[in-house]
């Protein structure tokens, strides 16, 4: 395991039609395999609920603190469970978040900040979420918002590999966690 990701238990919450082989997510769990994938009975059917319900059902499988790494509507589905229950969870990071209104859940999303340390990492040119929305989503949930800049949706298409700088951004998710977890002890 990886320095201090491996004092947590990971878990990567794809998106509509899951996260393909080139998805950074995809990618990450290849250079770290003891990342967990919350997987979805049905891939194409956004459904807050219910993909709310399965990251639920995931983390409430392990007692290690947990940081989330989600992507665009795995992200909507994230902050839904977090902000019900945040047991366990000791950070999520949210990556291209899929606008609310589009899916017409965003009265079913907190409107205040979620309780546990957050990054929002938003991209200027992104058509599922515009950069301003998202920003104003992670002030909403007082979450730490990264402008990615021109990057799309963030995804397999946006051309990023590995995407070091999002590893990068998850250590510090990472550290900011950990000394949360410390000061509470």
């Amino acid at each position: 395991m990886d320095g201090i990701l491996a004092r947590f238990r990971v878990l990567i919450a794809p998106g509509l039609h899951d996260s393909g082989p080139e998805h950074w997510q995809s990618r990450w769990q290849r250079l770290f395999p003891w990342f967990e994938r919350v997987g979805q009975d049905a891939w194409d059917q956004p459904d807050l609920s219910r993909w709310s319900a399965r990251v639920d059902q995931v983390r409430g499988g392990d007692t290690r603190p947990t940081l989330i790494v989600a992507h665009s509507f795995g992200s909507l589905a994230t902050v839904h469970s977090v902000a019900r229950d945040p047991s366990g969870v000791a950070g999520v990071l949210l990556v291209a978040p899929a606008d609310p209104d589009k899916f017409g859940v965003a009265a079913q999303l907190p409107q205040q900040a979620l309780p546990v340390p957050s990054i929002l990492v938003g991209s200027t040119s992104d058509p599922w979420m515009a950069a301003p929305r998202a920003e104003l989503w992670a002030r909403r949930w007082s979450s730490r918002f990264i402008n990615g800049g021109p990057l799309g949706h963030i995804n397999a298409e946006s051309g990023l590999g590995d995407w070091p700088e999002g590893l990068e951004t998850l250590y510090f998710l990472a550290e900011k966690a950990q000394n949360s977890r410390l000061t509470a002890a």
